[in-house]
């Protein structure tokens, strides 16, 4: 398994859902890759933070990939209408790499076709929708089903995180 670990970027993310694991992931060692539809655009958070994509979503060698991280916010709304981005996540799902969604993140989860008979959790606003793509919705800090991780909002970021490793060091 590689060590990088790829986080989603679209415009509208939850800052701290985008900021607090890429510091989190660099300081345990890892390779944190910003992957977005254009590599060096100046992506803005929901509250304005400003994050630079690193790297093309066409460009990202699964290989090498230990985690893709999908933040919440608005983003993953856009998110889920890129073709590309739903692909990556599907890709990965089946490649067996950890993919963790936080928030609204679930979306992109149900827009590649992932969660059926899993346990997820999510922002209460998106329940209906993770129960509607076959997901099992549980309102917990962290959900851990097989190579999926879920979160539902950014107080749940550090169980989040913690889930990340943990399943990192179970797969290692």
């Amino acid at each position: 398994m590689g060590k990088e670990i790829l986080i989603l970027i679209e415009d509208g993310f939850r800052d701290e859902e985008v900021i607090y694991p890429y510091y989190r992931f660099k300081e345990a060692g890892f390779i944190v890759k910003v992957t977005g539809m254009e590599a060096g655009k100046e992506y803005k958070g929901k509250f304005g933070v400003p994050v630079k994509s690193d790297i093309l979503v066409s460009e990202v060698n699964l290989s090498n990939t230990a985690v893709v991280i999908i933040p919440g916010g608005n983003a993953p709304v856009k998110m889920r209408e890129i073709k590309e981005m739903v692909t990556l996540v599907k890709e990965a799902f089946y490649q067996n790499k950890i993919i963790a969604a936080i928030c609204r993140g679930g979306l992109m989860l149900a827009e590649a076709d992932i969660i059926k008979n899993k346990k997820v959790t999510g922002y209460m606003e998106i329940a209906r929708d993770l129960e509607s793509a076959g997901g099992i919705y549980l309102n917990e800090e962290a959900v851990i089903d097989g190579n999926l991780i879920t979160s539902r909002t950014p107080e749940d970021l550090p169980a989040f995180c913690s889930s990340i490793l943990k399943l990192l060091e179970a797969v290692v």
